[in-house]
């Protein structure tokens, strides 16, 4: 497969900028791979598609305030720093990305906040916008990280086109999130209430969570036509023993074991046994899923519509088959579906 291949005309109109009203009232569009029919439906009719003892694989990873806004001292020039991940907890060290970065130095201090709550120095380069920032402040950890977490606003992606707002600290997150550390959310989770999984489990439908840590490299760019020459940033993830058990017992009783999400196929497919089942891991991924990989773990997907030329896509056309996957974008697109983070869902059986 080719970059090109994943290119299509997506109209800015359907690229929500806001989630639906309610979680589970976002539309869903199912599709059969066997028979190749498409329904229309509304995300808690995904109920109608699940049975006693199935699994649905959910991340419960939780996104942080990662987006700060400050200004660099002297000039007062205003910027922005994206918080990526913690380096080190007693030196106050940060991974970070800044815009505009042309013009930041190693030693130059960013302040942040009212009467300078917050500074910060520059001490390395880590790529073109990359920095690594050290936090300025002697106070105690628990203090600092309260005080970095209350300056930050929730990390939209960029292709919502608006300064984050108090509703999207809840909605950018979902209901299961537990472990603190994503700079994204795990979208195809964000459509789950907690009447849909109270419902779901009442059916006898088993959960198991698993953790990746969510990073800027599922908005980043592809820039090679050639996939297979495309790296994936690295992102932590770590899958139980508990999580294992639940999931290869479905898989051994043939039973539906669901991915919800993009981040949940690529942690699973991450660490598979050479037997086809799931074994526990704690470590880094970088994997990148495209056709003709054929997903193993999972036999079912829950996904929202993706972005022309993204990552996401091409993953999930791996689990739906491209002609069929580009058949039903067509489709979404003539009757306008919601694009991106915020938008409506896929299930693919």
């Amino acid at each position: 497969m080719k970059l090109s291949h994943y290119k299509f005309e997506l109209p800015d109109e359907l690229i929500a900028q806001y989630p639906s009203a309610n979680r589970d009232e976002a539309r869903l569009m199912v599709l059969h791979r066997k028979t190749g029919k498409i329904e229309h439906k509304q995300f808690k009719d995904i109920i109608h598609y699940f049975d006693n003892n199935d699994v649905m694989v959910f991340n419960d990873t939780k996104v942080f305030p990662a987006r700060l806004f400050g200004n660099k001292e002297k000039t007062g020039a205003e910027i922005e720093v994206f918080l990526l991940r913690e380096l080190s907890r007693d030196m106050r060290l940060w991974d970070v990305m800044v815009d505009p970065a042309r013009k930041i130095r190693i030693g130059n201090k960013l302040y942040f906040g009212e009467n300078d709550m917050l500074v910060a120095e520059v001490i390395d380069n880590t790529t073109s916008r990359g920095r690594t920032l050290r936090f300025l402040y002697d106070g105690p950890y628990d203090e600092f990280k309260k005080t970095l977490f209350k300056l930050g606003e929730t990390p939209l992606p960029k292709f919502i086109n608006r300064k984050a707002e108090p509703e999207d600290i809840e909605r950018y997150q979902t209901i299961f999130a537990k472990h603190e550390g994503a700079v994204a959310a795990p979208t195809a989770g964000l459509h789950f209430s907690r009447e849909l999984l109270k419902r779901l489990e009442i059916m006898g439908v088993d959960f198991s969570f698993i953790t990746l840590h969510v990073g800027l490299g599922n908005f980043r760019s592809v820039d090679v036509e050639d996939l297979t020459k495309h790296k994936m940033d690295s992102e932590q993830i770590i899958i139980s023993e508990k999580a294992t058990k639940i999931i290869n017992k479905a898989k051994r009783n043939k039973q539906k074991v669901c991915a919800v999400g993009t981040t949940v196929l690529r942690t699973l497919e991450s660490s598979v046994s050479t037997e086809g089942y799931l074994n526990p891991f704690e470590g880094w991924t970088n994997k990148f899923i495209f056709p003709p990989y054929e997903p193993i773990i999972p036999n079912r997907m829950i996904t929202n519509f993706h972005l022309p030329l993204s990552t996401l896509l091409m993953m999930v056309s791996s689990f739906s088959g491209y002609d069929f996957l580009f058949e039903a974008y067509r489709m979404a697109i003539k009757e306008k579906y919601s694009f991106g983070t915020y938008g409506d869902a896929m299930l693919i059986i």
